[in-house]
């Protein structure tokens, strides 16, 4: 349920005036005392009317009584039914709390988590705990995606975004129905339903090229009953890749590291010799490739030359910083 501002301010006055008070306030008496309610009769009637119905649809318990005196109808916010009962909380599990606020740090969940830990704190739970744990949890979320993503989850709509998969030399276009987003041995993915090909699909945010695109309404994704989202992606992620062949050129008399398990090395011109290599993922094999430096130069396929150019190219911005 959406409110304006003007409605919010109203209705959250409404609510302090009518927890302050012990007497039941009539309509009259609560027009007065409260900001924002017009001084027509029949316009604060329908407003006030609309107002009630409002917070018994947020769940405020708005008690309707008389005074004895007075006999008239009157309304007020019983304390006891309307503040949450004392949180009492073992050692451990406040542990447990301040620890899972201190693994986000960065993205859209890094002030929720505080906001969560502040409010432990203001409740009086004592959340430094977690110091006794002896370790420093953290899930980095510097993907570029992860907070269209996180959003369009949580929504329940659609999205599109360019991907470029395994092998590929471009990326395309993809329409998925998002079911949750996971981390895994600090990668992140998208499990969700792919609309083109008909099927489930993982999608590893690194691989995603450019913005995330709402592709629908909110509310208009479910995930099905009975899909374990977690199981997906990880007999995905853990599942056998498949294995792929390199070309690469080695200078002569350096990256011994690699000539050791390379086939079919050959002269290639002056100082040069060509290999053949085995691996399975651009992205994995990469960084090992990049640590030879200029002593390496990968012919094929496009995806791991991509992706080794785009390691040096970090490793040189981060020398410039």
């Amino acid at each position: 349920m959406a409110l304006s501002r003007r409605k919010t301010e109203r209705l959250l006055n409404l609510v302090v005036c009518l927890l302050a008070t012990r007497r039941y306030l009539t309509a009259e008496q609560i027009r007065r005392a409260v900001p924002g309610y017009p001084d027509s009769g029949e316009a604060f009637k329908r407003m006030f009317e609309r107002d009630k119905e409002e917070l018994r649809e947020l769940g405020v318990p708005l008690e309707v009584g008389s005074e004895e005196e007075t006999g008239e109808t009157g309304y007020r916010i019983p304390p006891h039914d309307y503040e949450l009962p004392e949180i009492h909380l073992t050692p451990d599990e406040t542990a447990v709390l301040g620890l899972a606020a201190r693994v986000w740090q960065r993205a859209a969940l890094a002030e929720a988590a505080s906001g969560a830990l502040l409010k432990l704190r203001a409740a009086g739970i004592d959340t430094s705990e977690t110091d006794s744990l002896g370790i420093e949890p953290r899930v980095d979320t510097d993907e570029p995606a992860f907070p269209a993503l996180w959003e369009a989850v949580k929504n329940g709509h659609p999205v599109a975004f360019d991907y470029q998969g395994v092998g590929r030399t471009a990326a395309a276009r993809r329409h998925v129905q998002p079911w949750g987003v996971i981390s895994r041995r600090g990668r992140w993915y998208l499990v969700g339903y792919d609309t083109d090909r008909q099927d489930t699909r993982v999608f590893r945010l690194s691989r995603i090229v450019g913005e995330v695109a709402a592709d629908g309404p909110p509310g208009s994704v479910t995930v099905p009953e009975g899909v374990d989202i977690r199981k997906i992606a990880f007999e995905r992620i853990e599942a056998p890749a498949e294995a792929r062949s390199a070309t690469v050129r080695l200078r002569a008399g350096a990256a011994q590291g690699l000539r050791r398990w390379a086939s079919d090395v050959r002269p290639d011109g002056p100082g040069w010799d060509t290999a053949r290599l085995s691996f399975s993922e651009a992205e994995r094999f990469a960084p090992y490739l990049a640590r030879f430096g200029a002593d390496v130069v990968v012919l094929d396929p496009p995806d791991l030359r991509d992706a080794v150019i785009q390691q040096l190219k970090s490793v040189l911005a981060g020398h410039d910083r």
